[in-house]
């Protein structure tokens, strides 16, 4: 019995070699760009975090610092394409911040955002990525003159904790992710319930019980007409109509009923 090969990891590049391969240049080429990229990040996580802390008493602080966080989301998805291109690191993208309905009022749309904790990971990855951006891009220059035999090694130790730090700092939260596409799920279930049971209720009332009653009105109608002419016909008449008042109070009942399933009330909303 022959054991297949196992398949390889997508997200893993190949093993580092003493040639300088296509690889080990993209790894060269991110160790250096760390530097100019680290001190945007800190200086942008400085900015945000004194200018809203220093503002935070008026009135303009805090939501200052909710567009902060929402400036260091699209910082981090810039981070997660250039690891993507470069180290072959697929980081998913969180969910987008809920802005909440119209309804819930300023203040709980201002705490949804300050509690946003994707944005507050991308500030501390900004903030703890200016000293490595400043040893892997000193490390990283040095060993292209001086160490270069062994600089493919080199540059995969330093990669690997950039790998580390992206996937740590810049992933969603699993728990928090999931949370969200079971709400959003959920919410799309219920809507189009809602809209099927909507178009339901519109049938049966047109096809069933308001029929009925048109029926019953031109029967009454008729019954009106001949009551003097011919009592006996419109007596009968009267009975038939008595009849489809029956029907159509039970199409009605069962329609109400419909409305309401039992299974709500008998186990809640998760049946």
């Amino acid at each position: 019995m022959t054991m297949s090969p196992s398949v390889p990891d997508p997200d893993r590049p190949p093993p580092a070699r003493f040639a300088l391969d296509r690889w080990t240049w993209r790894e060269i080429a991110y160790l250096l760009a760390n530097l100019p990229v680290a001190v945007v990040g800190f200086v942008y996580t400085v900015v945000v975090l004194s200018v809203g802390a220093g503002l935070s008493v008026t009135v303009i602080g805090l939501p200052l610092l909710v567009g902060g966080l929402q400036g260091a989301r699209l910082l981090a998805r810039l981070e997660r394409r250039r690891a993507r291109w470069m180290l072959g690191v697929r980081v998913e993208e969180p969910s987008p911040l809920g802005r909440g309905h119209r309804d819930e009022g300023f203040f709980v749309r201002l705490w949804a955002g300050l509690k946003d904790p994707v944005g507050w990971r991308a500030l501390l990855y900004g903030f703890v990525r200016l000293p490595w951006g400043v040893l892997t891009f000193a490390v990283t220059l040095v060993s292209l003159f001086v160490l270069w035999p062994v600089l493919p090694f080199i540059a995969r130790g330093l990669t690997a904790v950039d790998r580390a730090m992206a996937r740590g700092l810049l992933s969603p939260s699993d728990e928090l992710e999931r949370r969200i596409a079971e709400l959003e799920s959920d919410r799309g279930v219920v809507v189009d319930t809602a809209a099927a049971d909507l178009r339901r209720i519109e049938r049966d009332l047109h096809d069933g019980a308001q029929a009925r009653l048109v029926a019953l009105a031109m029967g009454l109608g008729l019954a009106k007409e001949k009551l003097t002419d011919d009592p006996e016909a419109a007596a009968r008449m009267v009975d038939e109509a008595h009849g489809e008042i029956k029907v159509a109070l039970q199409e009605l009942r069962d329609l109400a009923r419909g409305i309401h399933p039992a299974v709500l009330t008998d186990r809640g909303l998760d049946a």
